[in-house]
């Protein structure tokens, strides 16, 4: 068993009962291949609840800062983590998003960049537009409905993936295709609140 699974399956123990999470559309994730998967951002828990609910294991960006935290930073590269460097653009970070993509495996992103303050879905960065148009993977939606609290029911609703052919011929840009994703993921909130 790897570190990743054997983390997935505490934290899988751990959250699922305090949380009550309800998972939605697990089966809209594709079996294989390359798989954008963009989420809400409401909590510093929506990593790990993504992880243990996606039916594959997800590799996510992190920020740089929590790969120099002692300890911490030794065990978030094994969690299927790596580094970005916020607020600038990271190329290096971005080459190893579309490599992952490349591989066929899954790709976590929170568009937003940062956690929501109000819970209301913010305003994606072009990042994710970036991996979309850039790739070949299946861009699938996510939104995350809270709020954490304990024994409240959490839901996470894994949506259909979004038709990217008719968004590469409206020729739409990067953070017009982001923009379109983190539509996709309001319309799931709307019809799962």
């Amino acid at each position: 068993m790897t570190f990743y699974s054997f983390a997935r399956n505490v934290v899988n123990t751990v959250l699922k009962p305090i949380y009550r999470i309800e998972v939605i559309g697990r089966e809209n994730v594709p079996a294989d291949g390359g798989v954008l998967l963009c989420a809400n951002h409401i909590d510093n828990l929506d990593p790990p609840v993504v992880g243990i609910t996606a039916p594959r294991p997800v590799y996510f960006m992190a920020k740089a800062e929590l790969f120099s935290v002692p300890v911490l930073g030794k065990i978030v590269p094994h969690l299927n983590a790596f580094p970005v460097k916020r607020g600038m653009s990271d190329r290096e970070a971005l080459r190893k998003g579309l490599a992952i993509l490349k591989d066929g495996n899954v790709l976590g992103l929170f568009p937003e960049g940062t956690r929501s303050k109000t819970g209301e879905i913010g305003k994606g960065l072009a990042g994710a537009g970036f991996f979309a148009l850039r790739s070949e993977a299946h861009v699938v939606p996510c939104a995350i409905i809270g709020p954490y609290k304990a024994f409240n029911k959490l839901k996470v609703v894994y949506g259909k993936p979004i038709d990217m052919a008719s968004i590469k011929e409206k020729k739409l840009n990067a953070e017009e295709t982001t923009d379109f994703i983190m539509g996709e993921i309001q319309k799931l909130i709307n019809q799962f609140k």
